[in-house]
């Protein structure tokens, strides 16, 4: 994969009934820090979905894996994952992805 392709990652959750704003608590965080302090974080993105709020997906952008194993080493990833634990009824496998057009690219 080429350098200049952002390195996408999609965490997808289900949050237990009751836990959804301790987990979001937890997950906004993450990603306020990620985006702040992580050069190599573009977005980091997180949705609850409309048709059922227990499902909670993070989409995220790095510049390359490099910059997402970095994040795997911060701080406030090891405060996400000490605490998410917990709160969640599941945990789909993160995906990895190769972004090849922003929507801003698009024409």
């Amino acid at each position: 994969m080429p350098a200049s392709q952002p390195f996408v990652v999609i965490a997808e959750f289900r949050v237990k009934p009751g836990s959804l704003d301790a987990f979001l608590a937890l997950a906004h965080d993450d990603a306020r820090h990620s985006v702040a302090d992580e050069p190599g974080c573009r977005a980091f993105d997180v949705a609850v979905s409309e048709s059922d709020p227990q499902a909670v997906v993070f989409y995220e952008v790095y510049d390359d894996r490099a910059a997402f194993d970095a994040h795997l080493e911060t701080p406030h990833l090891a405060r996400f994952r000490a605490g998410f634990p917990a709160l969640i009824e599941a945990e789909r496998p993160v995906r990895f992805l190769a972004r090849t057009v922003s929507g801003a690219e698009a024409g």
